[in-house]
């Protein structure tokens, strides 16, 4: 998603800054490893107090049986190729028995293909707590025409099944036809929290400048404002923001993003409506920058898709786990 519009500005003042290698170091991690690794990693000086930050970036295993992700069936050179066919996409059974089972987590596709076709309807005000925003953005696109909309939706889709499997509830916020727009940002915060969730996730990918590449994830800062009030969830937020970051790198390959928090893939932020309105831990990924050709090319690949699904997934498990 690019910097316009709700849950678009630019970013707010981060938490102490991290070492790179608390994110990077997950790339090391062989696939094939079972169980859970902890890396702990002392990061430089930085933050409004200038001291010594302690993070924890803990990888999981690909999946659960150590194994890489396989690409699913369909035209990997064809961006629109679908997800693994999943029954209802909002809500869902989970799987009789597995590690997450009794766990719920609530997946938001960033914007709609249908946005667009909406104008008027996404450009409402909504309250987010610090002030109001937009109800919602189309978001950004591909050179080619690849929208965001589409890319969140499919790799939700496939993050959704990778969850399913392992016994968890899974909703989505949206399935792109239902509804035909938004909801708006402090509705699909409201999704989270009504849903009772043990995580939640906005996928996203960024609009920034050519040459700017990488990932990042978005952890909310602590806002007490209006109805917002995240102290509760910020501690929370961050444990399983870095989970995912040390996962994503290590099973997508994707670096930590070159132009936005100093190398280490993670960045806070106050001014982001799904996750000021949030009372459950939650947080952003930008999955890489659609603007950029290199990013671009993954973006588009299915194979790479389900590579950043199980990523995610297994930041989540980790999270999950508490390990």
């Amino acid at each position: 998603m690019s910097y316009v519009g709700p849950d678009f500005d630019p970013p707010q003042p981060r938490r102490p800054r991290r070492s790179p290698l608390a994110v990077a170091v997950a790339a090391l991690v062989p696939g094939a490893l079972l169980g859970w690794l902890v890396y702990e990693a002392v990061g430089g000086s930085g933050g409004d107090g200038g001291g010594t930050a302690q993070a924890t970036v803990r990888t999981s295993a690909a999946a659960t049986s150590g194994a890489p992700a396989s690409s699913p069936a369909g035209d990997d050179k064809n961006p629109n190729s679908p997800a693994p066919t999943l029954a209802s996409a909002t809500s869902s059974a989970p799987a009789a028995s597995g590690p997450l089972k009794g766990k719920v987590v609530v997946i938001d596709p960033g914007h709609n293909p249908g946005n667009f076709r909406h104008t008027t309807e996404i450009a409402r005000k909504v309250d987010i707590g610090t002030n109001k925003k937009e109800c919602d953005t189309t978001g950004t696109s591909t050179n080619s025409g690849y929208t965001e909309a589409q890319f969140t939706l499919d790799v939700s889709h496939r993050l959704k099944a990778l969850l399913q499997k392992l016994g968890a509830t899974v909703k989505l916020t949206h399935d792109g036809n239902s509804p035909a727009w938004g909801p708006c940002v402090d509705q699909r915060a409201r999704i989270g929290n009504r849903a009772h969730a043990d995580a939640a996730i906005s996928i996203h990918a960024d609009g920034s400048a050519a040459g700017n590449r990488g990932f990042h994830v978005i952890l909310p800062g602590s806002v007490h404002a209006g109805a917002a009030d995240t102290r509760p969830i910020v501690a929370s937020s961050a444990d399983l923001g870095e989970r995912i970051a040390g996962n994503f790198v290590r099973v997508t390959g994707e670096p930590p993003s070159n132009y936005i928090g100093d190398g280490t893939g993670l960045v806070t932020r106050k001014d982001l409506g799904g996750l000021n309105l949030s009372t459950v831990p939650k947080v952003f990924i930008e999955c890489g920058n659609m603007r950029d050709s290199k990013d671009a090319a993954l973006l588009t690949s299915g194979a790479w898709r389900q590579k950043a699904a199980q990523g995610i997934s297994d930041g989540i498990v980790s999270f999950l786990h508490g390990s």
